[in-house]
């Protein structure tokens, strides 16, 4: 099994795939890494060298912000905008959504579960 930026890749994968394990790396990312690495796209991550694998891992650590760090910059970015008091800020306080979606109906997700109100009439 193959570890790369703290994440244990499946074995049994495709590359590109398992690539997409690793927070912060998408399609296009783990198809650009391929690349710059230069894997083919049917290999799979139990036909690796133990040198491709050390290629990809300073591949991501040079070029990318993945994990941990992206995790940990995403959550300064929100709460900046906490701090200061914006309206986006305000939204991510509230639990509500963010970009400009409907509230009346729908917003479950951000919500949660609807909480029933006593003596309301349909």
């Amino acid at each position: 099994m193959a570890r790369i930026a703290g994440v244990n890749i499946p074995t049994n994968k495709r590359v590109e795939v398992a690539l997409q394990y690793i927070h912060g790396i998408g399609a296009k990312r783990a198809k650009d890494i391929m690349g710059k690495v230069g894997i083919d796209e049917a290999r799979r991550v139990n036909q690796l060298t133990d040198q491709e694998v050390l290629q990809i891992r300073e591949t991501i650590d040079r070029d990318y912000t993945v994990e941990g760090d992206l995790r940990r910059e995403v959550a300064v970015n929100i709460k900046r905008l906490m701090d200061l008091a914006c309206y986006r800020g305000l939204r991510h306080r509230k639990g509500l959504p963010v970009r400009g979606q409907r509230t009346h109906t729908n917003a479950r997700t951000r919500k949660g579960p609807a909480k029933p109100i006593a003596g309301k009439k349909k």
